[in-house]
C-alpha cells in the first residue's frame, strides 16, 4: 500500500492540467494527439509524454503526465501555450497549471472473509472482487482469513454490498438445506450466524430507512454548488451527522405511507454525485497556524477578495488554516493567488 501510494503520488508530480482544449472541432483521440505533439515539442518545453487523458469530466480541460518531473517545470514557465496544428483552423491559447493531487479521506477496513471459507475458495473469492472493486487495493490474505482494503468511501461501500449479497446467498442455502434435514450439526450453525445477520441488513437496506456514508468536504461540496442533489418531496427526511472527517446521512420515508422505492431513488442519486465529485475533486490547503493574529487576518481578507474570480471553489475557514476544494486547476491558481 505504501508502495502504490508513493507511485500515485510520484505521478501527481509528473502532470499538468490543461485547459482552454477546444471542443466539438476533431474526434477526441485526433485532438488527444494533437495534445502530446504540442507538449513534445522543444519550443513549448516539452519533454517525453507518458499518459493523456483527455476528455475529461470538466469540459476541455486535459491531464498530460509527463515521463520526467523537470518537464513539468519547464512546461510552466512558457508564458503562454498557443495549440496549433494544420488540422485546426486557428491558434487556440491553452492554460497549463500544475495538478494537485486528490487528497480526500479514505476508508481503511479489515474484512473477515473465514467465514466464506467452507462455501468458496477464499483466494478465487478475492479475485472476484478486485475485478469488481478496481478503484481499491487489497493487502494480503491473512492465514486467519483477515484481508486489508483500502479505497474511497463508495467504493468500500460497493463492495460491502457485493459481500452481503454473498452472504445472502449462503443464508438462503442454508435454509433450503434445513427444510430437507431438521438434524444440523451445531458448529455449522454457529458459522453461518455472522451470515445470517448480514442478510437482514441487505433486507433492511430495501426498507424505509437508507444510510449513505460520505467524505465531509465532499458533502460540504455537494450541498453548496449541488444542492439540488438533497431536494426531496414530504414523504422523505434527511438528516447529516458530521463526525471528523465523515458525514453519515440518513434517508427516512415520513409520509403516512411509507415509499421504501422513493427512499432508495434519493440515497442512489446522491452516491452517484458523490461518486463524480470524489473522483473529481481536489484540496490544498492553505495554512497559517504559526502566523500572527494580523498575518491571519490579511489571509483571510485575500481570501475573500480573490473567491468571487472562482465561484466554484468552496473555502472551508479553520483557525489555523483554509482548505480550498474544487477542480485541480481553479484550486492551485486559486491557492497560487493567495
Amino acid at each position: 500500500l505504501c508502495a502504490q501510494a508513493t507511485g500515485r503520488a510520484a505521478k501527481s508530480a509528473r502532470t499538468v492540467v490543461i485547459a482552454g482544449v477546444p471542443q466539438g472541432l476533431l474526434h477526441d483521440d485526433v485532438m488527444a494527439d494533437i495534445l502530446v505533439i504540442h507538449f513534445q515539442m522543444s519550443k513549448n518545453n516539452g519533454g517525453d509524454v507518458e499518459e493523456v487523458i483527455y476528455p475529461t469530466w470538466e469540459e476541455g480541460v486535459a491531464y498530460i503526465t509527463f515521463e520526467d518531473e523537470e518537464v513539468v517545470e519547464s512546461v510552466l514557465k512558457k508564458d503562454q501555450h498557443r495549440l496549433e496544428d494544420k488540422r485546426l483552423a486557428r491558434y487556440y491559447p491553452l492554460k497549463v497549471t500544475r495538478y494537485c493531487e486528490n487528497v480526500f479521506g479514505s476508508v481503511t477496513s479489515i474484512l473477515n472473509m473465514s467465514i466464506f471459507k467452507d462455501q468458496f475458495v477464499l483466494e478465487d473469492l478475492i479475485q472476484e472482487m478486485k475485478k469488481k472493486s478496481t478503484a481499491l487495493r487489497f493487502g494480503p490474505l491473512q492465514p486467519n482469513g483477515h484481508i486489508c482494503v483500502q479505497g474511497s468511501f463508495p467504493a468500500i461501500k460497493l463492495l460491502r454490498d457485493f459481500l452481503l449479497l454473498k452472504a445472502k446467498s449462503l443464508s438462503e442455502e442454508e435454509k433450503k438445506e434445513e427444510s430437507k434435514s431438521h438434524q444440523r450439526p451445531r458448529r455449522r450453525l454457529q458459522q453461518y450466524r455472522h451470515a445470517t445477520e448480514m442478510s437482514s441488513s441487505v433486507h433492511d437496506a430495501g426498507g424505509e430507512k437508507q444510510v449513505v456514508v460520505l467524505d465531509a468536504d465532499v458533502y460540504r461540496y455537494m450541498k453548496s454548488f449541488f444542492s439540488r442533489t438533497f431536494l426531496v418531496n414530504n414523504d422523505v427526511v434527511i438528516s447529516d451527522i458530521t463526525d471528523g472527517d465523515t458525514t453519515t446521512l440518513y434517508i427516512e420515508s415520513a409520509g403516512s405511507r411509507s415509499d421504501a422505492g422513493r427512499v432508495l431513488r434519493v440515497k442512489e442519486r446522491i452516491e452517484n454525485q458523490s461518486i463524480k465529485l470524489h473522483n473529481n475533486l481536489r484540496k490544498e490547503r492553505i495554512s497559517f497556524e504559526k502566523h500572527t493574529r494580523g498575518e491571519k487576518e490579511i489571509y483571510r481578507r485575500a481570501c475573500g477578495r480573490i473567491k468571487p474570480h472562482y465561484p466554484s471553489v468552496l473555502i472551508v475557514p479553520y483557525d489555523t488554516h483554509f482548505d480550498v476544494i474544487g477542480n485541480s486547476s481553479d484550486v492551485f491558481k486559486f491557492t497560487k493567488e493567495v
